[in-house]
Formats: C-alpha cells, structure tokens, sequence
C-alpha cells in the first residue's frame, strides 16, 4: 500500500473514496454537492456515534461519513478503530484509493493512528495458501489536511510496517521460523537500515560462554539454538543504552513436561517477544531515532527427546546462578535469564523484555492488557505511558521479597517453578529479577496480547503486540 500526506483538499486528490469525521456536537466540517454529508447526517442515516458508518456517492466519488464520538475522547487508539472499521468498507465497496480528511485540529498522534489502524487491518497472511482471495485490498491511502501531517503519516507507516513484519514472523509454522530463520531475519533487518551490526552466537558458542540455562532449553532439539544480538546506534546518539530483549521459543511442546494437545499448535506463536524485538530493532533504525538499542533473542525450540533437560536437573547461568528444574514448561525464563544477564555484560542502562510467559497473566488480564513487573517505579511508568501511546496497555503487578522467597530452591540456589502455583506470573519475574542486577528493568509477559486479542485492527492470528510500545518508548528516550 502507498501511503502519502497531502494539504490538497480530498476532491483534488485521485481517490476514488473520501472518508469524513464527525464528532458529537459537530457538523461536517467540509460539505460536497451543496451539503449532501450533512443531509445524510439531519437523516439519521449517518451518526456521530463512535464507528458508525454511512455511504453515499457525490462529485464522481463515494464519501463514507464515519461518526468519532466525543472528541475529548478521541485519541490515538480510537483513530486506529475507526480508520479499521472504515478500511473494512473500503474492502466491500472495492475501492482501490482512500483519503481520510483529518479531523480538524487532531494531532499528530491521532494522524498517525489512522495510518496504523489502516495498515494493520489491512494485513493477510497467505503466504501458504494456493489460491488467496482477492479481498479488494486498497492499494494507496492518502491523509489530506491543512497543515503538512508528512511526519507522523510517516512514523505511522514505519510502526505499523514493522508490526505487520512481526506478524508475519509469528504467523509462520514453527517448521519455518526456526531459530536458524529468525537469525536470517535479523541480518536481512540489518541489510534493510542503516546503524544496526548483528551478532549470532551458535550453540556450541552459547555453550561456551556458560549459559547453562539457555543451553538446557536447547539440548532436547534437532534445531540449533540461535543467540541473535543486535547493536544499534543513531546518528549522534545520546542517553542510557536500551535493551531490548525478547523470548523466542519457535515452537513449545513443554519439553519432558509435555503440553497437552489441545491448541498446541499456537505453541508457533511463543516467539512472540523475539519477534517484536527484532522488528522494533528495524523500526527504530529507519526512524533514525538518535539513541543505542540492544536488541537481544534467544531463539531456541523445547522439545521432548532422549537429550532434552529432565525435571530434578540442576543447570548454571551465566552469572552462576544455579538452578533446579522442577518443569520444563518454565523454559522460556530459563532462556531470558541468560539473555538478560548477556544484556547487563554488554552494558545495558535500561532494559524491557517481552515474553509469552505465563498462562497465569492470561488468567490474571486476559487479552486486554500484558503484565509488567519491575524494579525501578521511574522505569515502570516510562514503559507504562508508552504502552499507553501504543495503545498496547499494560497493568502493573508487584515484585515483593515473599515472592521471592518462593523460588528459593533446596538443592539450588532457585527453581524454575513454583509447583503450588501461588502467583505463577509474579513468580517468573522473580525469577528473572536475579538476572538483571541494579540496571532499572521491566518484564513485560505477553502470553495474553500476543495473538488473537480482540483488537478491532489486528484480526487473527498474531498482533505484533509489543513493536509500537518499544518504538514509542525509545522515541521517548529521545525526547
């Protein structure tokens, strides 16, 4: 889809549908063949009500009349709705160019909401099938207003490109997006923008540099583990170094503690952090964003086999942490704790990892908001207000010492479960506490907002959740 801004009015642009806002209390703003929105709206027929939609043709083009609600109510989110709910029509009416008149006096944040919530509803992947439908997918979107909106219809189409490309990551069948391609992924996203250098670190090599504990998620699979690190730095790069760092179990059978079968085929989806953090590592780059990012995956499968780590097994991290393995279901902190540990040694000031960790914060949430655990309340509200911007809302739980005292282990320093399941969620961040020392630090467990969530614009399948907050965060650390 080409995405352009213009200060041409719609009608002297080349689209052949216009969409026009209006707000409670509020009339259309720019009438056409002597007040024929406006009728619409004295009808009944169009509605200010919030994602209310109505059509009608005039002036050679077709004009969908899209209601906004309260305009003290409309932000970035809201603009993401109803630019899906308008994009759907787009589908059915065949259009092929679309331009959104900008509500009147709507900031940049709002501009670049109808571009991200356009660009994500119109994602599909097909890559599988033989013979995808032609859904009328629009081929150029336009955002026409007074003032020259370039600059957010520009950042809007990089986030939600970048979301969409993590989409597809997470989309594709585990026997595809293996950790071998997920490293692939990251030198492509290194070839695709300037400042990023990449990093992979093979088994044996993670191995090497005593990450006992990812090493023992990796052991039981024929697929070599990948330790993918990316380093970038921004034109005159300035501010603590962010790290980013993501889980990528490219498929979770449970390992010894087998899974069930039931829906264990979205166990592709648990990459889901280490997808976000690769393309979020793209989008910052193409920003040009002037700040240093750690991006750090470990991409490894858990699988069951005569190699694979036992329950009662005692494995060492890279910092000597030593840990008991009560199940090994609770792999992917055993992955991040040596990523985040690798983090803290290259010199991370800030950190934020993003995991499909527990099923506890699905059970805690549910699909509306991720879970963020932290050691740092300056840190936690920064990630929290960027979640926020993203729309991507996250609910802070506590870190406390009675929690800690949970994992403590008898023949280990800590284990790797808490089997009477006393605050499953809070306990993994726990776990990962031990790994990050004094550097100010959020978890963000995504298990719920992953996939399937429910947002109007992000259909089914995988969301990309997680790209936006790290790209408006490290926006912020800019700032």
């Amino acid at each position: 889809m080409r995405i352009a801004a213009t200060t041409d009015g719609p009608l002297a642009t080349t689209a052949d549908t216009i969409a026009v806002g209006v707000f409670d209390g509020e009339d259309v703003a720019h009438d056409v063949a002597g007040g024929t929105l406006q009728r619409l709206l004295d009808r009944g027929e169009a509605r200010r009500a919030f994602r209310h939609l109505a059509v009608v043709h005039a002036e050679e083009r077709r004009w969908i009349v899209v209601g906004l609600g309260a305009r003290e109510a409309f932000d970035a989110e809201r603009a993401r709705i109803a630019a899906a709910a308008v994009y759907g029509r787009t589908r059915e009416l065949g259009a092929t160019t679309l331009c959104w008149e900008v509500p009147h006096h709507a900031g940049d944040a709002i501009v670049a909401g109808l571009v991200e919530g356009t660009v994500l509803a119109a994602y599909r992947f097909d890559a599988y099938r033989n013979h995808p439908e032609d859904d009328g997918a629009l081929e150029t979107l336009l955002l026409s207003a007074h003032d020259d909106v370039s600059e957010p219809v520009g950042v809007g189409t990089v986030v939600a490109e970048a979301q969409n490309r993590a989409r597809d990551l997470q989309n594709l069948p585990g026997n595809a997006a293996t950790p071998a391609f997920l490293a692939h992924r990251a030198q492509e996203i290194a070839g695709e923008a300037d400042g990023i250098a990449v990093d992979v670190l093979s088994e044996a090599e993670i191995r090497e540099r005593g990450m006992g504990a990812f090493a023992a998620v990796a052991q039981g699979s024929a697929q070599e583990a990948k330790l993918i690190v990316l380093r970038y730095e921004g034109p005159d790069a300035e501010g603590p170094v962010l790290a980013l760092v993501g889980k990528a179990v490219t498929f979770d059978s449970g390992g010894i503690s087998l899974k069930p079968g039931a829906r264990m085929s979205e166990m592709k989806f648990d990459m889901s952090g280490g997808a976000a953090v690769l393309e979020a590592v793209g989008a910052i780059a193409r920003l040009r964003l002037p700040i240093r990012v750690l991006g750090i995956v470990g991409a490894t499968e858990n699988m069951p086999s005569s190699t694979a780590v036992k329950p009662g097994d005692i494995v060492r991290a890279s910092n000597g942490t030593t840990i008991e393995i009560v199940n090994t279901d609770a792999e992917g902190r055993l992955v991040l704790a040596d990523c985040l540990a690798h983090a803290v040694s290259l010199g991370a000031e800030r950190i934020v990892d993003l995991a499909t960790l527990t099923g506890a914060i699905v059970t805690a949430l549910g699909d509306s908001h991720a879970g963020l655990m932290s050691n740092d309340d300056d840190w936690a509200a920064a990630v929290t207000d960027a979640g926020r911007v993203a729309g991507e809302p996250l609910w802070r739980l506590p870190l406390h010492e009675s929690y800690a005292d949970l994992i403590r282990g008898r023949y280990a320093d800590i284990i790797n479960a808490v089997e009477s399941r006393k605050a499953g969620s809070i306990t993994a961040a726990e776990f990962l506490h031990r790994f990050v020392g004094d550097v100010p630090w959020a978890h963000l467990d995504i298990a719920g907002t992953a996939w399937d969530n429910g947002k109007p614009y992000a259909g089914r399948g995988g969301s990309g959740w997680g790209v936006h907050t790290l790209v408006a965060l490290a926006r912020r650390l800019r700032d």
